[in-house]
C-alpha cells in the first residue's frame, strides 16, 4: 500500500493537488481513498461530493474520508476525558465547562490520525492520499507521536507504580478520584496507536509532496519545510509548483509574474534538487469535480511513468556502523545545533528539536566528531 501526504503553506493549493492526484490514481485503477487532516475540510467541496460517516464514492475506484471527529472522539480519547471531567466536575465546575477544557488542542488532528491508521490497517486500498493541514500544523502534528513517545515510555510506569501506592491517600486527602487501571489502559492504547501512525508514515511506503507557489515568502517557507520534515524522519519524494503561469501570449501585467516565476522556479529547482518538481499551470477557472481534477492530474504528472511508485528516496536517518547520519536539506551550520544527554542525541535546526534514542550499538560510546556537509549532519562517534 501506499501513503501519499500533501502538505504547504495555506493558500497553495494542496487540497486540489491532493484531489487531483487521487483522482489521476483512481483513474488509473488504483483503489484510492482521500483523506484530510484539516480542519478546513475543503477535500469534499473540491470533490463536489456530500461526506458521509464512512467513506463515501466519488468515482469507481475513489472513495473520500470526512472523518466524523465526535464519534472517532469517543472511540479513542472517552476513557481520559471520561476521568478528566469527572474529576473536573469533583472540583466543583459545571458539566458544559468540564466538556470544553477537556477537548485537548488538536485534538481534532490526532483524530484524523488515527482514522487514518485504520483505514491503512484494514487492507481495502492500495494507494491513501492525505490533504495535510498547512506546514506549521502539519509538522506539530508529525512530531506529535515521537515526542508523546518519548515522555510517555518514561512516565506512565512511573505513574502506575505512584497511583497503586498514592491513589487511596490522593482519594481521601484531596476528596478527588486518581486516574484508575481502565484511564492508563486508555492512555496507553493511545500511545501505541500513535507509535503505528508514526512507524507507518515513516515507512518505505509514504512519501509527503510539498506543495508551493512560485512566490518568494511560500517558496522560503517550502525551504524551510524541507529541512524540518528530514528532521523528523519523514520522506519527501517531489515537489509541487503550482499557479505557474503560462509564457505563451502573455501582457504586459503577466509577463512581469511569468519573468519573476521563472526566477523562482529555478531557485526552487536548485533548493529542492535531487526531487523532480511538478508544475501545474494557473488554471482559467477553479478545479472542482472528478472529472476536472483529472484533467489537473494528467498536467500534474506530465512525462512520470508512474506517479504512484514507492519514494525513490533513503530515509533522512541512517545508521552505518560509528556513524550517524541525518539528511538535512536546506539547513546551514548557524540553524543545526547538536547536543547529548545520557543515551540520546538532541538535534535543533531553526525551531525545531528531536530527540533521538540512539541505536544499543552508539548509545554508550561517545561522540568523536560531527559536521554538516552538502545538507547531511554526520555524527561519528568514538569505537571502544
Amino acid at each position: 500500500m501506499r501513503i501519499l501526504l500533501f502538505t504547504g503553506k495555506g493558500g497553495v493549493g494542496k487540497t486540489t493537488a491532493a484531489a487531483a492526484t487521487a483522482t489521476l490514481a483512481a483513474g488509473r485503477g488504483l483503489k484510492t481513498l482521500v483523506v484530510s487532516t484539516d480542519t478546513a475540510h475543503s477535500l469534499a467541496d473540491a470533490l463536489g461530493v456530500e461526506p458521509g460517516p464512512e467513506p463515501v464514492e466519488v468515482m469507481p475506484g475513489l472513495h473520500l474520508h470526512q472523518v466524523d471527529t465526535q464519534a472517532s472522539m469517543e472511540a479513542h480519547w472517552g476513557e481520559l476525558q471520561g476521568y478528566l471531567r469527572d474529576l473536573l466536575g469533583e472540583l466543583g465546575l459545571d458539566v458544559m465547562t468540564s466538556e470544553e477544557i477537556t477537548v485537548l488542542p488538536g485534538a481534532e488532528e490526532v483524530i484524523a490520525l488515527l482514522e487514518l491508521r485504520q483505514q491503512a490497517q484494514a487492507g481495502r486500498w492500495d494507494l491513501i492520499v492525505v490533504d495535510c493541514a498547512p506546514t506549521a500544523e502539519t509538522l506539530r502534528l508529525l512530531a506529535l507521536p515521537e515526542a508523546l513517545d518519548w515522555h510517555v515510555t518514561r512516565l506512565l510506569p512511573v505513574g502506575r507504580r505512584i497511583m497503586k501506592v498514592a491513589g487511596p491517600f490522593v482519594k481521601s486527602m484531596a476528596r478527588v478520584s486518581a486516574p484508575g487501571d481502565d484511564v492508563l489502559n486508555a492512555g496507553e492504547r493511545l500511545h501505541r496507536a500513535l507509535k503505528e501512525v508514526r512507524e507507518l508514515l515513516t515507512g518505505p511506503g509514504a512519501s509527503v509532496r510539498l506543495v508551493f507557489t512560485p512566490e518568494s515568502v511560500v517558496l522560503a517557507e517550502a525551504r524551510r519545510t524541507l529541512t524540518s520534515l528530514n528532521l523528523y524522519g519523514y520522506r519527501v519524494d517531489a515537489a509541487v509548483a503550482n499557479r505557474v503561469f503560462p509564457a505563451e501570449g502573455a501582457d504586459d501585467w503577466r509577463a512581469q509574474w511569468v519573468a519573476a516565476q521563472t526566477r523562482l522556479l529555478a531557485e526552487a529547482e536548485e533548493s529542492f534538487a535531487p526531487l523532480p518538481i511538478h508544475v501545474v499551470p494557473y488554471l482559467p477557472a477553479e478545479p472542482v469535480g472528478p472529472e476536472t481534477l483529472a484533467e489537473v492530474g494528467e498536467a500534474l504528472y506530465a512525462g512520470v511513468a508512474d506517479p504512484f511508485a514507492p519514494p525513490g528516496v533513503e530515509p533522512p536517518l541512517t545508521v552505518e556502523g560509528h556513524m550517524l547520519r541525518l539528511s538535512l536539506p536546506g539547513a546551514s551550520k548557524e540553524d543545526v545545533d547538536l547536543a547529548r544527554k545520557g543515551e540520546e542525541l538532541i538535534v535543533t535546526a531553526g525551531p525545531y528539536r528531536r530527540i533521538l534514542a540512539l541505536p544499543a550499538g552508539l548509545a554508550r560510546r561517545r561522540i568523536a566528531a560531527a559536521a554538516l556537509q552538502d545538507g547531511v549532519l554526520e555524527v561519528r562517534f568514538e569505537h571502544e
